[in-house]
């Protein structure tokens, strides 16, 4: 007789974590649990194969809440319902006409918000004509160091509702007198400001001023970090009473991110930095709670997404401890903006099209995990600015997931998941650990001079590169599943000399048609003066930027008198791309094959036995080589017509393929038979443990197995083969 009601747990009763560990184990056939099921992020923390209700007895504290102190779970009790995310993209045309374009078709097509990044000659504080900025114009970002070029690049841009943030480098003062100033002629002036629109809603957007990220990134500013902290904190006071709807300070992990850093050394980095930036605005005068609303963080995220979504539910959760020990009121100056932007150090050269299921994993964790703004990268990021398509693709990740998938409907999707919450407490507590460590070395700023943050970021990503030399951690279409025969997305190289050239002249025109022949005079008296007022130093800029002043005039006229001007100076934090050292080796065969009539080197497998003795060892050695760049042959047959085959081929590398078995009968008549055939290296597919003697003297000159050192072994082979 069928019962009446169905109960799933009469047929499967509950069973506690220990019972089902016990059978884990079991199963493991003596296989250690800990190394097997157990995995291990890049600050050690420890991933158990199975959390319970057990895992974090905090589960059910009561200021857990959405909108309650920590405020892990989101600022609000809604979230960011209904309104999802800003959408946010960068735009970084090397011509101002060509980033309007863009601009223009990013608002138009689903973005609600844009980034203008400037180019490198800009970020520097250099003009297009300036001796230095060769090589430097359009490289990376727009070249607009005046008014008139910001203007072209920002026409149509409805700043009242459409914001606008910057990324200038070491000239964030420069560029937001440029971006202030062209505010007040388009009548987005906040109140407070004088001029016409001074009584407005005022404009939305941040002015990004980072000056510690500039100097870790370029390894100098014009000026001395302290001078750069107090135009920093004018900035911010300007800011603060002109522009309620703009930020002006920005706390950015990209610059330790790229270099490798670890998800704990971005928190506590962060954490540190801030606290550095709030110390130098109050003592400019602007309260905690003001200074902490000038802060936006901007945080840089990969494609682990659960770490990833732990990482920036940790940042609240730390960012409300911060204002908990400054004295804040917490639940007022804890809500710090977070804008999360999708990594450039997992964006690979080759197979770019893998790079939109990063870009998306990446998107996925910055909604899931509360950001106020998301930034995607396009696929082909790698190769500059982008094209129609590769923009359109990264700005429909996000409308996707906010518009169809609903991400931005959810409140704190990750609330709940024992996983998760385990992860970001713990996550929290190992930066809170490193953040006061730097602050009893000194704080970030002398951390960051001494060489000590890149030091630690270093021997995180030293351990990396091992995982990846190793292909411990894979890189899908690179050192993973690649093709040496895709067809490769190029874009033309920018012709920087013609950039220059055109930026100089569009200057040169700029200067002759200002109405002020010394726009920064105003702006050196109040340098000069002793003792001045918050936001003062930021007002005059901005006066001297309506009048025409360029972005290398005004980083000349607030660096002071050139007898005194001495810039700060440190070890620049290099990137680091995950794929950089595979794609290297491509580069080098793509080069060799070019100059050789489009011949790749070539590697022989040979199998042996059925397919069923050689298929999985044959498609792994196959994935091998071709991530070295190698063209892989084979053939059919007995070793005789192998060997043949192999000597027709010109291969200089051949691959025995096989099982165990199979190699102990038949390593010693195959190995000789390829070398006759013209081999220089023959290499044994499978780890030959107490064999290796014996494979050795039958001819065998090297092992490829998990684990190996796959790069160091591409680099020998890719030798005898003549490449290099």
């Amino acid at each position: 007789m069928i019962a009446d009601e169905l109960s799933i747990r009469d047929d499967f009763p509950p069973l506690g974590y220990d019972a089902w560990k016990a059978k884990a184990v079991a199963d493991l056939k003596g296989v250690p649990f800990e190394k097997k099921l157990v995995g291990h992020t890049d600050d050690g923390i420890a991933l158990q194969p199975l959390y319970t209700a057990e895992s974090r007895p905090s589960a059910h504290d009561p200021s857990g809440f959405p909108g309650s102190p920590p405020f892990t779970r989101g600022m609000t009790a809604l979230g960011r319902a209904p309104g999802g995310w800003d959408v946010r993209q960068e735009v970084a045309d090397a011509e101002p006409a060509a980033a309007n374009a863009a601009a223009l078709a990013h608002l138009r097509q689903g973005a609600t918000s844009i980034e203008l990044k400037l180019d490198a000659a800009a970020r520097a504080g250099l003009d297009a004509d300036d001796p230095g900025a060769a090589g430097l114009c359009g490289r990376e970002g727009v070249a607009a160091s005046s008014l008139g070029e910001l203007r072209q690049a920002l026409d149509g841009v409805h700043f009242v509702g459409q914001a606008v943030s910057l990324d200038a480098g070491a000239a964030y003062l420069p560029a937001a007198a440029l971006l202030a100033a062209l505010w007040g002629e388009r009548g987005a002036e906040g109140p407070g400001a004088e001029g016409p629109g001074a009584e407005g809603p005022g404009a939305r957007g941040a002015f990004g001023a980072d000056p510690l990220g500039a100097l870790l990134r370029d390894g100098s500013l014009p000026l001395p970090l302290e001078t750069a902290l107090e135009q920093m904190a004018d900035l911010a006071a300007w800011t603060a009473a002109h522009q309620p709807a703009v930020t002006a300070v920005r706390v950015s992990t990209a610059v330790y991110h790229d270099a490798g850093s670890s998800s704990v050394q971005d928190l506590a980095f962060a954490l540190a930095t801030a606290v550095l930036y709030l110390r130098a605005m109050t003592a400019a005068g602007l309260s905690l709670e003001a200074a902490a609303g000038q802060i936006t963080f901007h945080e840089t995220v990969g494609c682990k997404f659960f770490q990833a979504i732990a990482k920036l539910r940790a940042l609240r959760t730390l960012w409300a401890r911060v204002m908990e020990a400054c004295g804040a009121d917490v639940r007022g100056a804890a809500s710090p903006r977070l804008v999360v932007e999708t990594s450039r150090r997992v964006i690979t050269h080759r197979a770019p099209w893998v790079n939109l299921l990063r870009s998306t994993a990446a998107c996925f964790a910055g909604a899931v995990g509360g950001a106020d703004a998301i930034i995607t990268l396009p696929m082909d990021a790698a190769l500059g600015a982008g094209d129609d398509l590769t923009r359109r693709l990264a700005r429909n990740t996000q409308v996707i997931l906010q518009e169809e998938c609903r991400l931005g409907e959810v409140v704190d999707p990750a609330g709940g998941s024992w996983f998760l919450e385990s992860l970001s407490d713990e996550m929290a507590e190992k930066a809170w650990a490193l953040f006061r460590e730097i602050e009893a070395e000194g704080g970030m700023a002398r951390a960051a001079a001494s060489g000590r943050i890149g030091a630690r970021v270093a021997a995180v990503e030293q351990r990396r590169e091992k995982d990846i030399a190793t292909r411990r951690a894979a890189i899908t279409g690179v050192s993973a599943h690649p093709d040496v025969f895709e067809d490769e997305l190029s874009r033309p190289a920018p012709d920087y000399a013609a950039l220059r050239a055109a930026a100089a002249g569009r200057q040169a025109a700029w200067r002759r048609e200002r109405r002020d022949a010394d726009p920064c005079a105003a702006l050196r008296g109040v340098l000069a003066e002793p003792r001045r007022g918050s936001g003062e130093l930021t007002a005059a800029a901005v006066a001297a930027a309506r009048s025409g002043a360029t972005i290398a005039e005004l980083t000349a006229a607030l660096a002071g008198p050139v007898s005194g001007r001495v810039g700060a100076r440190v070890a620049a934090l290099p990137a680091r791309p995950y794929a950089a050292a595979y794609e290297q080796l491509r580069d080098l065969v793509d080069a060799y094959a070019e100059a050789h009539g489009g011949e790749r080197p070539k590697v022989f497998l040979a199998r042996l036995g059925a397919p069923k003795e050689y298929l999985a060892r044959a498609t792994w050695a196959q994935d091998f080589v071709e991530a070295g760049g190698f063209e892989p042959l084979s053939a059919e047959g007995p070793v005789e017509a192998q060997a043949d085959a192999c000597a027709a081929s010109g291969a200089r590398v051949a691959v025995i393929c096989s099982s165990d078995a199979r190699y102990a009968t038949d390593v010693a008549d195959v190995a000789p038979r390829l070398h006759a055939a013209g081999v220089r290296v023959v290499v044994l597919a499978g780890n030959p443990g107490a064999d290796e003697a014996r494979y050795r003297a039958a001819g065998v000159d090297r092992f490829i197995f998990v684990r190996c050192d796959v790069l160091e072994t591409l680099r020998a082979l890719l030798h005898e083969a003549g490449v290099l």
